[in-house]
């Protein structure tokens, strides 16, 4: 071993860049297991940065003529210098790695620029577009770019703050499903396995200095085809965590295959930190409020004039204007009869079962004199639905079970609500203990994820969604007694997690946030096809397909508006715990972003204070307004935290912080320590003093690198 450290020290002086490799493949070697997971780490990944203008000292690599579907050229190019050849910016490039290193000229735009991941990056954020509906309530954020990148970012916004993480990771399937330094990993590579898991290790490594280790779970997904290396890969990066594995399935009819046993579930493995444990699935025997079915059919089989939906259940309901509750229940029409023939009712809104995506006229779930029961009894909830002119109220209604069960005892009636209507409550909790095994009928992926995600994204196609209440049910086990839970997911994919932290939220009104984190690559197909139309990485044609922009992003828009993308109502309702239409939309707000590469020049010289702004506001809680530039006032104080860039007002700035309630961070923009230590004891005790951009380098500079 000490003559293996003499030669690597000797490769170092000659060169210092190959010593550091040789050196960091000696360290792996060498506190290799005997036992245990052990596979080839592989050179670091790098990735292409089609977006990121070409900069002096930037590693590139030259892009194939526009339609050649080849990979091209391979090697990557230092760029020394540029000039104007012709009218057009032309790059002295020299190769990268090589030990006789060529040299060459290429025109700019023939260029992408590429960060490995051993490189230190300075990552910065520009939002893309938002969506408010939630008023005041913290914002999701949906992130593109390289996960790992944005991982690393990561670190200075929520190191120790995450409560929860869920991801979905590629299966590794050898059909073209995920990338390796820019290229497909395919069945035939026989390096698949290994290259799968030093891909995930990497990532796995920073998410794990962003849990919160005090209490905090991570959940994985995955399939029979990396399961068991997922498992071990686990058990040897937290070995201060405890792991189970549950099988659930999400096909009851299997896949279909000739030789093999047809395949129903796949395994999600949860990983609880600290005091995280397992709570019972309602939440410990505590009451629960009782779930209403929404009062309009939505199967087509029921619609008006069908053999299910017969006429005793098309039927006029009259909603007073002015306090939007039932003022009459009019009397079924006949099944040619027009809605137009029924007599108004002074001050009222008459209301039918009519389906806002494409106007066709359905049936209520009650006849005329069981809807009149259950209102008198109190058992019938009015809302308004304003985004809807021909549905504008909804109604749903206790079922008769229910209604039976509140007779006997079994459940509870908890007070009235304003329209009049029972809180009705489950005091038992139906307590009981999760199990390894799941096999619920809403986990299934083909109705609840690839028809629910066609339903809100019509014509848009994404592999295999998880099932939307698969992915509610898990993560309210751990979340539904947290209401401020921050819950990151890195591997978004269509915006799955997201929008099941939406859902959990309407059902407290909680305020948890979902940090996304997707790439915006194109399907393997779709890649194959542009490339031969002369497209690339970049051009708005390519990015306009990737999964970001033409899924993730979208995805949650409409969850949040209840409308699809070309404007129109979501033509489905909500199945699990709560059922309403999805054209109800969610209150909730939601910020898109995308990553950015700074360089430490520009960020000490306060020229990317804009990029940098986001990450001030995410570390400060993704709430309210943002100070996007620096305060030519010399300070600013948003909602949650305050910027200070000229010193000689720190006393202003600190008594404003004074009066502030809500605010949390201070960031003080200063090269000179003594005066920033000076500010900070001026500053409330609660009130973080955060030292630009020294906290900010520092962190990149430690956490970067491989």
């Amino acid at each position: 071993m000490s003559r293996l450290t003499d030669l690597i020290a000797q490769a170092k002086a000659k060169d210092p860049q190959m010593g550091a490799d040789l050196e960091r493949e000696f360290r792996a070697l060498s506190s290799r297991r005997s036992f245990g997971l052990n596979f080839e780490r592989h050179r670091p990944e790098n990735v292409e940065l089609p977006q990121r203008p070409v900069r002096k000292g930037d590693k590139v690599r030259v892009l194939p003529p526009r339609g050649d579907t080849s990979k091209g050229d391979q090697r990557l190019w230092v760029v020394k210098q540029f000039e104007m050849l012709e009218g057009k910016k032309v790059a002295h490039l020299v190769e990268r790695y090589a030990v006789e290193p060529e040299t060459k000229q290429v025109d700019v735009t023939d260029l992408v620029v590429v960060a490995e991941f051993r490189d230190k990056i300075y990552p910065g954020l520009v939002s893309t577009g938002k969506v408010e509906r939630g008023g005041d309530k913290p914002f999701h954020s949906v992130i593109n770019g390289e996960n790992y990148h944005v991982l690393k970012a990561l670190t200075f916004t929520h190191r120790g703050k995450i409560d929860a993480i869920y991801i979905d990771p590629p299966y590794n399937t050898g059909a073209r499903d995920w990338k390796y330094n820019n290229d497909y990993v395919e069945s035939e590579d026989l390096y698949r396995h290994s290259k799968w898991l030093a891909f995930m290790e990497r990532r796995l490594k920073v998410a794990k200095e962003l849990l919160n280790p005090d209490d905090s779970i991570l959940i994985a997904t995955i399939d029979e085809k990396e399961y068991l290396r997922l498992g071990l890969l686990l058990e040897q990066i937290f070995p201060e965590a405890h792991i189970q594995m549950i099988s659930s399935v999400i096909n009851p009819k299997g896949t279909g295959r000739s030789t093999y046993f047809s395949r129903t579930d796949e395994y999600i493995f949860v990983c609880f930190f600290g005091k995280a444990a397992v709570p019972d699935r309602i939440g410990d025997g505590e009451e629960s409020e009782v779930r209403w079915r929404y009062l309009r059919r939505t199967d087509v089989e029921s619609a008006r004039g069908t053999k299910k939906g017969g006429p005793a259940q098309f039927y006029p309901i009259y909603v007073n204007n002015e306090t939007s509750l039932i003022e009459l229940i009019g009397e079924p029409l006949p099944h040619n009869a027009s809605r137009s023939e029924i007599a108004e009712v002074p001050g009222c809104t008459a209301v039918f079962p009519i389906r806002e995506s494409d106007g066709m006229e359905m049936n209520w779930g009650l006849t005329v004199p069981s809807l009149k029961k259950a209102l008198e009894a109190g058992y019938v909830r009015v809302s308004e639905n304003q985004k809807s002119e021909l549905q504008p109220y909804v109604f749903s209604y206790l079922t008769a079970p229910n209604i039976k069960k509140v007779d006997s005892g079994l459940l509870v009636k908890k007070g009235k609500r304003e329209d009049g209507s029972w809180i009705i409550v489950d005091p038992s909790g139906k307590s009981e203990r999760p199990t390894t095994s799941w096999n619920e009928k809403s986990h299934e992926a083909g109705a609840y994820g690839t028809t629910l995600l066609r339903a809100m994204l019509p014509g848009r196609k994404f592999p295999f969604p998880k099932s939307l209440y698969a992915v509610e049910d898990v993560l309210t086990l751990f979340v539904k007694h947290k209401p401020k839970a921050v819950v990151l997911d890195f591997f978004s994919g269509s915006g799955t997690t997201c929008h099941a932290v939406m859902k959990i939220n309407k059902q407290d009104n909680g305020e948890r946030l979902c940090i996304s984190v997707t790439n915006n690559e194109v399907a393997a197909e779709e890649h194959k096809l542009l490339k031969e139309n002369g497209k690339r990485p970049g051009d708005y044609d390519w990015e306009c397909l990737g999964i970001c922009e033409h899924i993730t992003k979208p995805r949650i828009k409409s969850a949040i508006t209840g409308m699809t993308p070309d404007g129109k109502p979501i033509n489905a309702s909500y199945k699990f715990r709560d059922e309403f239409p999805m054209s109800q939309g969610l209150d909730e707000n939601a910020e898109f972003f995308t990553l950015t590469y700074e360089t430490p020049i520009s960020i000490n010289h306060n020229l990317a204070f804009s990029k940098i702004a986001p990450l001030l506001w995410l570390r400060a809680g993704s709430r309210g307004g943002r100070i996007e530039e620096l305060p030519l006032q010399g300070w600013d104080i948003a909602e949650t935290y305050g910027v200070l860039a000229d010193l000689d007002k720190s006393q202003e700035f600190c008594a404003r912080a004074t009066e502030s309630k809500d605010m949390k961070i201070a960031y003080i923009v200063t090269n000179d320590d003594r005066r920033f230590q000076s500010v900070a004891r001026n500053l409330p005790k609660n009130v973080e003093p955060v030292r630009l951009y020294e906290a900010y380098l520092n962190n990149f500079q430690f956490t970067n690198g491989e």
